[in-house]
């Protein structure tokens, strides 16, 4: 109970915050397209842009289809507490530490889209003080630490 809990309360590999997309699998596409959602293709393969349409609320909508790189990522925290490294309250206390980091940097940024996407689109156009491009290289580095890893999507 405690994974799902972790998982219902984060989200962050869903809304944009760890991966712009996600790869589907080609007989993937059709069923994620049935359910209303946006399939991108490129180069290498057809993608699930982020942040995920199907997510409301940090709740997956078409959690018992969802495509197979969602059912199989675990990020660095999950792990740590699928392994009792980490209690469930630790767990969500680094979650919200996140999303502390990631408001902040949001409040930073005005704008549509994940906050990190935003502020290092204006980063490379020379467009953040040094104030926020510090907001973003900690908010971006506390997420590497904390998160992603284990099977990348």
């Amino acid at each position: 109970m405690s994974l799902a809990t972790l998982c219902q309360r984060c989200a962050l590999c869903c809304d944009g915050a760890l991966f712009a997309a996600v790869p589907l699998a080609p007989a993937e596409v059709d069923a994620v397209q049935r359910r209303g959602l946006v399939v991108l293709g490129r180069d290498d393969g057809a993608v699930l842009p982020q942040p995920c349409a199907a997510l409301h609320a940090r709740q997956c909508t078409i959690y018992a289809d969802r495509p197979g790189p969602c059912r199989s990522y675990r990020c660095m925290l999950y792990a740590a507490l699928e392994a009792d490294e980490v209690g469930l309250d630790d767990a969500l206390a680094v979650v919200a530490e996140a999303r502390a980091r990631l408001d902040a940097l949001a409040l930073a940024v005005p704008g549509e889209g994940p906050p990190l996407v935003r502020a290092r689109v204006a980063a490379r156009a020379g467009h953040l003080s040094p104030e926020t491009h510090a907001l973003m290289t900690r908010a971006s580095e506390f997420l590497e630490r904390r998160f992603r890893g284990h099977t990348r999507r």
